[in-house]
């Protein structure tokens, strides 16, 4: 009896995840909800600046530019950095960026946000690499799920309740405590991830040559285009939830928050789902979630006028969406294993090019009198496209992968 306790014992400290990777997700807790925060108090930001609401919409496009267009190269040069001044350094240039803005005017503001992109997704491509380089292989999604969980919660709390913190202490309240937390960060990061694991990059030393020779695998690029068409597909909805309550659902407005935080609810709950799955199964999740999407995308469309069913089928779309992201990560470090930084940074642009397109191709049936429910058919129809791609990629995955997979953890 005791020697089972004690191997019961062994196995519960074996499957708890490094507190580095925890830290990691906290860091990118703070530094995303930047992100979701700006959104919300648009409005006041451009009337305390002077400035169209329009033009101060190009902030959030600076920020999401920043992400998508300085995240690679910023990996390229600082691939022989130790990871852990890295990601130091990366919270350090976000924080200073969003600190600046604070006190400048439009144009610095501008500046300093597309500033603060490029260290978000520098310090986001270079978590991922570090949290797997904490675990063993079999647990690397699971880990990269925790990371990414961060976002999740900026989601669900951290921008909802910067918004509010702003409309007391005027907008510049809630980027203060962003800047706050962004330090605890720093210091988490600082004393509470190894010494050694940023020298462990490679045996061998970083590559530049190595991770752009990585960029040209075909199967690489086929995961780039899973990750950008299924953000896309739930972002696209997402975005107009909102309106849809209000409009369609008639959701009383004090009511419309709590809904959406009920998606990053589900949304947690499918990261962790997918983090789990994803270490043996990636094409299981990916195939799952995509399907989900589809299925969730058109129940929304007939069951919106009513809220006894549009609530659980948003809560079920934020599992299906979140299901897909460490099932992408597994994908993008099992391929890009030997030299994985570019091809994480790259990964995080994907992401964002993603959330970025979904105005564009709202706007290709809003703009001509369509129902604001005509957006879920769009994302529908992006899921329904990623499925050939998934089944091209699980064709050409080595057999050897999957068996060694199930070899790692056969239940």
């Amino acid at each position: 009896m005791a020697d089972t306790d004690t191997r019961r014992s062994r196995v519960s400290r074996s499957e708890r995840l490094p507190i580095g990777v925890y830290l990691l997700g906290f860091s990118l807790f703070a530094m995303g909800t930047a992100e979701f925060l700006l959104a919300g108090v648009l409005p006041a930001v451009a009337t305390d600046l002077d400035t169209s609401l329009s033009a101060t919409g190009f902030l959030i496009t600076a920020f999401a530019l920043g992400v998508v267009l300085g995240g690679p190269p910023l990996a390229v040069l600082s691939l022989r950095w130790p990871r852990r001044t890295t990601l130091v350094v990366t919270q350090g240039v976000f924080a200073a960026g969003v600190a600046v803005g604070l006190v400048g005017n439009y144009q610095i503001l501008l500046i300093t946000r597309m500033i603060s992109g490029i260290a978000y997704a520098g310090f986001f491509a270079v978590a991922s690499v570090t949290a797997i380089s904490l675990v063993t292989p079999d647990r690397n999604a699971r880990a990269a799920g925790i990371v990414v969980s961060g976002l999740s919660v900026a989601m669900i709390a951290g921008g909802p309740a910067g918004t509010l913190l702003s409309h007391f202490i005027e907008w510049r309240g809630g980027f203060w405590v962003v800047v706050a937390l962004t330090v605890a960060g720093i210091i988490g990061c600082r004393f509470g991830l190894p010494a050694d694991d940023a020298d462990a990059n490679t045996t061998t030393g970083p590559s530049v040559s190595r991770e752009l020779a990585m960029m040209r695998k075909p199967m690489l690029w086929c995961v780039y285009a899973i990750t950008v068409l299924t953000t896309a597909a739930y972002m696209i909805t997402f975005n107009y939830l909102a309106a849809m309550l209000a409009d369609i659902t008639a959701v009383p407005a004090v009511w419309i928050p709590a809904v959406l935080a009920l998606f990053g609810v589900g949304a947690f709950i499918g990261l962790s789902i997918g983090g789990r799955v994803s270490d043996r199964r990636p094409h299981l999740a990916l195939l799952a979630g995509a399907s989900a999407i589809v299925i969730l995308s058109v129940v929304l469309v007939v069951v919106m006028p009513l809220v006894w069913a549009a609530v659980p089928a948003i809560f079920l779309l934020g599992i299906a969406a979140f299901v897909l992201n460490p099932a992408i990560y597994a994908r993008v470090f099992a391929i890009a294993a030997d030299a994985p930084t570019l091809a994480g940074a790259t990964t995080v642009s994907a992401f964002q090019l993603g959330i970025s397109i979904t105005p564009v191709l709202a706007a290709a049936t809003l703009t001509r009198g369509a129902a604001l429910t005509s957006v879920c058919f769009i994302g529908a129809g992006l899921a329904a496209a990623v499925v050939p791609l998934i089944l091209r990629d699980r064709a050409r995955q080595p057999r050897a992968t999957e068996r060694a997979a199930v070899a790692a953890d056969p239940y």
